[in-house]
């Protein structure tokens, strides 16, 4: 798991090219490379093959950002699956690839990795919140593997977090409040909260260190997650009469016959109830959700040798711990679990529980970049450890009101340690670069049953499981220019990927805890790249990218089996074999300057065999389950249009817009015969972002904005598509924010997300209209 520097790394003083400090050009960039998209000033950090965009501050200035993932919402044919302020499952999407398909982009922060490959899911999202959205100097963004520097995990793309550096004396501090009113079934209110962002540093006069302390405080109150609905009850004994159950016509399913005939009716949980949607009788409540985070970085930079180190440390605590209950008796009471009666029909009350969990986490790295002999050498090592991470759940609303019976599952030791060594070597015509990259992925997990779920007090051993995986590759890229127009860059990958020391322990039938391990797996991958760019005129290139990319399989995919009572495992819960997702992908762009507007075309393909995805479906023993399986082959293709008008019409007005059509689609899953030919799981046939900002004067700016994608399926078949509770729908928002710069040292902004307040869904709702005010203060 690795970042690389551009084509370009910071060269050698014996080489006679000039010193570069991290955020300046390197010696042979283009500073008007048009196949960049977005902010001009910066290089972008990580290799732009595909389509590159890299966004700065121009950009953040007409964004409401309280996350920092919430810089990038415009980017194009791009998701960030962020269901409230300071949601720690903020899952991206690039392309073809669902928030669902974590283990398929590779994050980085100053280059040191905050992707979560210890599964492949909306719960491993990457550490993006280890960095304040007021430290980010850029965001560099890179569609697709087209590069042999990075792993195959880049398959969906690259997200590359660069921080301000310490440049001199400097300080600055930031703080931001925001409210949301929410209405949605018998929820009925305003959820509020703050967040504050700063830190200072301290650069040596006339001497090569530098030291930066940060931190970010985070409360916030987010609208409730989830809905429960009542269950239909067997027998004639009437329950609790009750009244307050909310019915929404909207959760009933249409799913038409080959003539467009609706033939059925159904829940998005797949249970049929005789054209009658089940009525919802609570919401979970507000998440309450607590971040901290603290950053020490300490650098060195000579003119020769350039290091530095890292520290970051996350504590994060997200509490469901109300219930807004509809139901009330006879006597104006809360009714919150139970055998009900209401609507005509006897109902279950239940899955009311309360929750916590808490986390503390740290990132750890040292990167160091130096002249030996002819080469420009830089080494990148950094680990990612769990300190604490542990969930309460109670058994029920009863019981977690009285701090009754419930579930603790505790994590440790988990986490990640990579290594990144590149050496790159700059002749007249030709950058030829190679390197070597570590990782090892770990997790260990225990689940017990508690009398007290808050407490976990008299825990009782349930299930643990465990395991590992480790990656050594090495690569090697050359780029080649071959006239003053053309160049083609050409590479090669070799991973060899193992994992082992995994398994699962559950309580036996004489109570003692039984184990039983996984088999150790190895397997290995070659993988080339190859990209050709041509000036056409001094205003227009075109460049074509072709790659093939490994992605091995995460702890969590292979280590999820279960056992039977004897504690042997149950062979139909997993498959020990899962193979790797091999992808075929080619990516040609166009661009042009017009000189205030910038377009750029995309035109992209992707082929993936033995896709690996959870789903219901007939695993390797003709077993329906629900786990990962492998999808035969998947392929997507698409088109991206992307503007940049900058004093466009009118003198002051700057727009970033973008626009993508693709179709993605599942072409053979033996597993599961019926998706074959589907439109994929969570990807939208459209996209449209754009960013509007107009100088009204030197001292305020305008800022409008617009997010849309189109309704997907929400589920593997394509039978479920809705726009409520339950189901991936329609997503459109228009937000605007006005920025005032009160001096050269402080400014305030306001702003809104959501204008036209539209009820929007990923299962869970989006915001509804949120309010932000901000101000900010720099040394």
């Amino acid at each position: 798991m690795n970042r690389k520097q551009p084509d370009a790394a910071e060269a050698p003083a014996s080489t006679g090219q000039a010193k570069s400090r991290t955020g300046d050009a390197p010696a042979n960039a283009v500073a008007d490379d048009i196949l960049v998209v977005g902010q001009r000033e910066r290089p972008i950090e990580i290799a732009p093959r595909g389509l590159a965009v890299s966004l700065g501050q121009e950009q953040f200035a007409g964004t409401n950002a309280v996350n920092v993932s919430d810089l990038i919402k415009y980017a194009p044919n791009f998701f960030i699956r962020r269901r409230y302020i300071g949601d720690s499952n903020a899952g991206p999407g690039f392309r073809g690839t669902s928030g669902q398909q974590a283990a398929r982009t590779l994050v980085m922060i100053d280059g040191f990795v905050v992707s979560n490959f210890l599964s492949n899911g909306i719960g491993n999202s990457p550490k993006f919140d280890l960095v304040g959205p007021q430290e980010v100097r850029q965001f560099d963004i890179v569609y697709g593997p087209y590069s042999s520097r990075y792993v195959g995990n880049s398959m969906g793309g690259i997200v590359n977090i660069t921080t301000n550096d310490v440049e001199r004396t400097e300080g600055f501090l930031s703080v931001q409040g925001f409210a949301q009113p929410f209405d949605q079934y018998g929820t009925d209110a305003t959820y509020a909260g703050g967040a504050a962002d700063g830190g200072f540093g301290l650069r040596q006069k006339d001497g090569p260190w530098s030291v930066r302390v940060s931190g970010h405080y985070l409360r916030s109150e987010g609208q409730p997650p989830n809905f429960l609905f009542l269950l239909p009850a067997t027998g004639a004994a009437a329950g609790t009469a009750v009244t307050g159950a909310v019915i929404d016509p909207d959760t009933l399913t249409r799913v038409a016959t080959a003539n467009g005939v609706p033939t059925t009716t159904t829940r998005p949980s797949g249970t049929v109830l005789a054209n009658d949607p089940a009525p919802i009788f609570a919401s979970q409540g507000r998440a309450l959700v607590t971040q901290l985070q603290g950053k020490l970085r300490l650098g060195y930079d000579d003119g020769t040798i350039k290091a530095e180190g890292l520290f970051a440390y996350w504590h994060n605590l997200e509490q469901l711990n109300e219930v807004d209950c509809y139901l009330r008796d006879a006597q104006n009471n809360r009714v919150c679990e139970g055998r009900v009666t209401t609507l005509g029909r006897n109902w279950t009350a239940a899955g009311a529980n309360l929750s916590r969990n808490v986390r503390e986490e740290y990132l750890a790295g040292i990167k160091v970049a130096a002249p030996v002999g002819p080469f420009a050498v830089k080494l990148v090592a950094s680990t990612f450890q769990t300190a604490k991470m542990q969930t309460e759940t109670s058994n029920g609303y009863v019981a977690g009101i009285n701090r009754g019976a419930g579930t603790f599952t505790d994590n440790g030791p988990t986490g990640w340690y990579t290594g990144d060594l590149t050496l790159e070597y700059k002749a007249d015509r030709n950058l030829f670069a190679f390197g070597a990259t570590a990782s090892l992925y770990k997790t260990d997990q225990t689940r017990y049953n508690t009398s007290d779920w808050l407490a976990h007090t008299a825990p009782v051993f349930v299930t643990r499981n465990f395991g590992k995986t480790r990656q050594l590759s090495l690569w090697g890229e050359d780029r080649l220019e071959l006239t003053d127009a053309l160049s083609i860059t050409a590479g090669l990958r070799y991973d060899d990927w193992r994992a082992f020391s995994g398994g699962l322990g559950r309580v036996g039938t004489a109570g003692a805890i039984i184990y039983n391990s996984y088999a150790t797996r190895t397997n290995n991958a070659v993988s080339p790249t190859l990209s050709a760019e041509l000036a056409l005129d001094p205003r227009t290139k075109v460049q074509l990218s072709l790659a093939m990319a490994t992605r091995f399989p995460t702890v969590g995919e292979l280590f999820q089996g279960a056992l039977n009572s004897d504690g042997t495992f149950n062979i139909n819960s997993f498959d020990p074999n899962l193979p790797p997702e091999r992808s075929n992908d080619a990516n040609l762009l166009l661009a042009r300057d017009f000189g205030k507007l910038r377009l750029t075309g995309s035109v992209f393909y992707q082929r993936v065999k033995n896709s690996l995805f959870s789903f219901q479906g007939l695993n390797q023993f003709g077993v329906i389950t629900t786990s990962f399986k492998s999808i035969d082959v998947t392929r997507q293709y698409g088109v991206e249009l992307l503007a940049e008008a900058r004093n466009f019409l009118i003198d002051g007005l700057s727009v970033d817009a973008n626009g993508a059509w693709l179709d993605s689609r599942i072409v053979r899953n033996s597993a599961l015969p019926a998706s074959n030919g589907v439109f994929f799981q969570r990807i939208p046939r459209w996209r449209f972002n754009g960013n509007l900002r107009y100088d009204i004067t030197p001292r305020v700016q305008g800022v409008l904005g617009v997010r849309y994608a189109s309704r997907p399926n929400t589920d593997i078949l394509g039978l479920q598509r809705g726009h409520t509770y339950g189901y991936i729908s329609e997503l459109f928002a228009l937000d605007a924010k006005v920025n005032f710069r009160l001096n050269e040292h402080m400014r305030i902004s306001a702003g809104v997300d959501n204008i036209t307040n539209s009820r929007d869904f990923v299962i869970h709702p989006y915001p509804e209209r949120s309010f932000l005010l901000e101000a900010g203060w720099t040394l």
